[in-house]
């Protein structure tokens, strides 16, 4: 198929491109927009408006199990939804961030490199948000629901979410259009709480803590490996991965978490692999990469 045989498909729900958990605590099954998102925020968000050309990311991709085909149909779907753009050049295409996608990569790094897994810093403050949209809105209840839970929110009640700290979730909310049915809040708890016992009742700390101990497990065994043949594919693996584990994570204060919350060591590791295979994978991005200016 040549670039320009890629054909227009119609977008589908962002949710189908998210990880899938497994049964059986091993890797998540990262799907191809993830993959895609992470390699453009490993190899193309630093260095400036630039577009790679298609071969080059059908290349990479590939070196993570992801076909051809998957390759051109996640490339499509992600200009259709305004998270990449095509920029012709001959006979071949070219793809590069849109502002959006642009967005909800910083985002990921600010994530990922700043604020980190562990939040040693919190300052005793809550952000609150109540909302009441009627049964006939469903699909935006979820929508809300689930930007609020990336936006490290837990349900308090079902019309009232909670998350620590000052989050700045106002523009979340009106990109959804639904400002005129949301109320928010910044309070400190009353000492008649128990912030322990309301932190166990709102967020699933049992299976927050099982992705750290799964991450952990899985990549432990790659610092003594060296980064390998393919320090590209195992760099845009790690980063999938490690955004994948760290979504559930609301970032809640480590002195009301167990003692042994297993987010600190899980951080270490990933920190540890990405610091391994950081100049090898890029050294290899700028060999195997075709780019282009952005115009």
């Amino acid at each position: 198929m040549e670039d320009d045989d890629i054909p227009d498909t119609p977008p589908h729900d962002l949710r189908d491109d998210l990880p899938e958990d497994t049964s059986d605590g091993g890797a998540p099954q990262l799907r191809p927009q993830s993959l895609m998102l992470a390699f453009f925020g490993n190899h193309v968000l630093e260095e400036g408006d630039l577009c790679v050309y298609s071969g080059s990311i059908i290349d990479v991709l590939g070196r993570v199990g992801v076909g051809e085909q998957a390759v051109r149909s996640t490339l499509t779907r992600m200009v259709s939804r305004g998270l990449l753009r095509r920029q012709r050049e001959g006979r071949r295409m070219y793809f590069g961030l849109t502002e959006q996608a642009t967005r909800v990569l910083k985002d990921g790094r600010t994530r990922i490199w700043r604020e980190g897994a562990v939040n040693d810093d919190w300052d005793g403050d809550w952000t609150l948000l109540g909302f009441s949209l009627p049964e006939s809105r469903q699909r935006e209840r979820h929508d809300l629901r689930s930007r609020l839970a990336w936006s490290g929110f837990g349900a308090l009640y079902s019309g009232l979410w909670i998350a620590p700290g000052r989050v700045d979730v106002a523009a979340v909310v009106a990109e959804l259009g639904l400002t005129a049915h949301v109320k928010i809040f910044h309070a400190s708890a009353d000492e008649a709480t128990d912030i322990g016992l309301m932190i166990r009742d709102t967020w699933d700390l049992e299976s927050v803590a099982a992705r750290y101990v799964s991450f952990d497990k899985r990549w432990t065994a790659h610092l003594n490996a060296g980064p390998g043949e393919d320090p590209i594919g195992t760099r845009l693996r790690l980063v999938s991965e490690w955004l994948w584990t760290i979504r559930a994570d609301p970032r809640l204060p480590a002195r009301h978490l167990p003692p042994d919350w297993p987010a600190r060591p899980a951080q270490d590791t990933f920190r540890r692999v990405a610091d391994q295979t950081a100049i090898p994978a890029d050294h290899l991005a700028h060999r195997l990469l075709e780019t282009t200016p952005s115009r």
